[in-house]
């Protein structure tokens, strides 16, 4: 079987995005864009291999972020050239004499998702030549100076995107006649294929909008808008009960709902766990000095704390103006300055072990709605606050996450909801799955959207 060689190509400059810096080192949810293209081949188990292709003046940058990212993956750097094709040409030379497949992607399109490296690398077992497109929603005009010369059909027409991938013969052999012509142009591999082997069919499997390019400044605003919005993926490995012996974890809002099944599943895997709330042992999140005590209780008791997980949280489903004041105080302190306690009081903790916080936010964050104001508010705010120190933490070694389950059938919604059909809401067991595969990922700065599975 070939082996699946991903080619980052980062040897851009970046001039359209006016930065002193190319576009690949601008830093968006806490890490490089560069980084966070490359964490996602990484972490593809259909990956065997990665190489960066970077301009000459960057490779220290390239070798120093495989150091602080512990990338094991990644090994070449290799030096592009004036022109996008030069990088092809580069990898494609240091691979010629091995039978593999290359997956070329953008360094600077950061979230290229798994469902799309794994159809590639699906379609890379029939086809010679793969492309990643989307279909075209505006109208397409082909001009003539400033003037319309023809309206092509758009139902014929898609714009590309990356990874484009290829059997290493089929890219060598494109190219290699391609550069016999004096009039060569072009503005990427497929259509390298396309021109000079006009007889190998070159498949497209369907891309995503979120998988954009960063290429001009307004570009910045609407990749860090996708970031807060994405959904990351898990890891699909089973859970595996020597991930958690030995640990010691520390649970706000522990005795009951997602609260309490994290901790039975984290007692079933070997871990150790304390779980406080204000009805199972009065301690209150809103209350700085209480979360102090018991982390410093536990860490005495342990000498340790590895995990530390806040599921607290309050729900008053009311017009603002029917809401009395303590109950949004009450919900403000509880939501939002928990959240802030909880991270100040963990911080020396996690960072003598290198460990997790998690936090909870709700999907009514990402648009503000009538009868949940101080609720999403706070939940948003959560979401900004979880992606501000994960990027602060990083350096530590502490990651910081932040769940966001589908309507959850829990004691705090049957309060406000009443009873609803089970089939339409996730169990609060499938959150706490989904809580441990976070324990268990590399993932930090990330919104982890749990979702009912469809039948």
């Amino acid at each position: 079987m070939k082996r699946n060689i991903a080619i980052i190509l980062a040897g851009g400059i970046g001039s359209r995005l006016g930065l002193s810096t190319p576009k690949q080192f601008f830093k968006v949810a806490g890490k490089m864009v560069v980084e966070h293209t490359i964490d996602s081949f990484e972490s593809n188990p259909n990956i065997d291999e990665i190489a960066i292709v970077s301009n000459p003046f960057y490779v220290f940058d390239f070798e120093t972020a495989i150091i602080k990212n512990s990338w094991k993956k990644v090994k070449k750097i290799l030096k592009g050239g004036a022109e996008r094709y030069h990088s092809s040409l580069s990898a494609i030379k240091a691979y010629q004499d091995e039978d593999v497949n290359l997956i070329f992607h953008d360094a600077v399109r950061p979230l290229v998702s798994q469902r799309i490296i794994n159809d590639v690398i699906d379609a890379l077992g029939k086809y010679q030549a793969i492309d990643v497109a989307m279909p075209a929603t505006d109208t397409i005009i082909q001009v003539k100076g400033e003037f319309i010369s023809q309206i092509p059909d758009r139902s014929n027409l898609m714009r590309g995107q990356t990874p484009q991938a290829f059997h290493i013969d089929t890219i060598a052999k494109a190219y290699e006649i391609a550069l016999k012509d004096e009039n060569f142009k072009v503005t990427d591999d497929c259509g390298v294929v396309v021109k000079y082997l006009p007889d190998v069919p070159v498949y497209v499997v369907l891309g995503e909008e979120s998988n954009m390019k960063l290429t001009y400044k307004e570009d910045t605003y609407l990749l860090d808008k996708y970031f807060q919005l994405r959904k990351s993926e898990l890891p699909s490995a089973s859970l595996q009960d020597e991930k958690f012996e030995n640990k010691v974890a520390v649970i706000f809002g522990g005795s009951y709902g997602i609260g309490k099944e994290i901790g039975e599943l984290l007692e079933e895997r070997g871990a150790k766990v304390y779980s406080f709330s204000r009805k199972l042992n009065h301690v209150d999140v809103g209350n700085k000095e209480q979360v102090g005590k018991v982390l410093e209780s536990v860490n005495q008791a342990e000498g340790h704390i590895d995990f530390i997980i806040n599921t607290a949280g309050l729900l008053s489903k009311e017009l603002l103006v029917a809401t009395d004041y303590e109950t949004i105080c009450n919900t403000i302190n509880t939501n939002y300055l928990g959240t802030i306690n909880v991270a100040l009081e963990s911080y020396p903790y996690l960072k003598e072990t290198r460990g997790k916080l998690i936090f909870f936010t709700s999907s009514s964050y990402t648009r503000g709605r009538a009868f949940y104001s101080i609720y999403s508010s706070t939940k948003a705010a959560i979401v900004n606050f979880v992606q501000a120190i994960a990027q602060e933490w990083e350096p530590v070694g502490v990651n910081v996450n932040c769940i966001n389950p589908e309507r959850t059938k829990t004691p705090m919604r049957v309060k406000n909801f009443g009873n609803e059909p089970d089939e339409s809401l996730l169990s609060a067991r499938e959150v706490a799955i989904a809580t441990l595969q976070t324990l268990n990922s590399d993932f930090t700065g990330q919104v982890i959207d749990v979702r009912k599975k469809k039948v």
